[in-house]
């Protein structure tokens, strides 16, 4: 039974991530399909499904899902066992098989078999690249905010700013997609009294990478923390934006503006300046 889209209803339409291990690549890779749509989904991954009971219970919330909102689930699936994909597979939804959609052209195009095995990621966490991630994350921890001025001789790259601009969820990322060591530091008025960078940075000008904001939008952030505050005022935000724009032509540093870009595109845009090698891990 197939159900249509209610173009009067409301409801985010529902779609399910089935996966026998976490399903975190998969919901993101549906969430950067469905990004293409102008609709509201809610996404439910249903992760481990490693066995037939649990892939009849994935079945079952699924066919739940499509009597409540009486329309199809979308499911995204990478299952690997075929016993278990078939389970799902008779579920009510839109399934999207994502291992028979990409990786059976793959193995006609490779003439290869694919391995077809179960957390196959997991049996490389003993690799450099994956040693070089963990570093990378404790590097950019250890370096957030200006906590530490040691081994900045090791960082790939250091961003600066003023405070709430995304410089931390920034580094995180590059340490966690990248395996690249990115510290970051706060601008703050001290700095811009000087009319210089924080004195422990002077010798890594070339490794300095700047992040910028909307006062308007720096105001918005800023209240959200601490609201009414002179630290949030707009007046005070213009003042702190202007200085670090300043301080940075000064210097010769490259910026990009965070207003509209999401961590992503903030982190792709470090990582062409720089002229970064580790845009893969192994």
């Amino acid at each position: 039974m197939t159900f249509s889209p209610n173009p009067m209803s409301n409801d985010p339409r529902i779609v399910f991530i089935v996966s026998d291990g976490t399903g975190i690549t998969a919901e993101n890779f549906s969430q950067s399909i469905l990004a293409q749509f102008e609709a509201t989904f809610k996404h439910i991954r249903v992760p481990f499904v490693d066995s037939v009971d649990k892939a009849h219970d994935a079945v079952a919330a699924i066919n739940q899902a499509a009597s409540k909102y009486g329309v199809q689930p979308i499911v995204f699936t990478t299952l690997i066992t075929p016993e278990l994909n078939a389970i799902v597979a008779r579920a009510n939804g839109l399934i999207l098989d994502m291992f028979q959609t990409f990786v059976a052209p793959l193995e006609q195009a490779l003439g290869l078999k694919s391995t077809h095995a179960m957390n196959r990621l997991h049996h490389n966490a003993d690799t450099a690249a994956y040693k070089n991630r963990i570093e990378a994350i404790n590097y950019s921890l250890a370096h957030d905010d200006g906590q530490s001025n040691k081994n900045l001789a090791d960082a790939d790259v250091i961003l600066v700013g003023i405070s709430r601009v995304g410089k931390t969820p920034t580094s995180l990322y590059l340490a966690m997609q990248y395996g690249m060591k990115a510290a970051n530091y706060p601008l703050i008025p001290e700095d811009f009294e000087r009319g210089q960078l924080p004195k422990d940075l002077a010798p890594y000008r070339h490794k300095i990478f700047g992040l910028m904001i909307d006062a308007e939008r720096l105001s918005e952030i800023r209240n959200e923390r601490r609201p009414g505050s002179n630290y949030a005022k707009l007046e005070n935000c213009r003042y702190e934006i202007n200085e670090a724009t300043a301080m940075m032509k000064k210097e010769s540093i490259p910026w990009v503006a965070t207003t509209s870009k999401s961590i992503e595109e903030i982190a792709t845009t470090v990582l062409q300046a720089i002229k970064s090698d580790k845009t893969i891990l192994g």
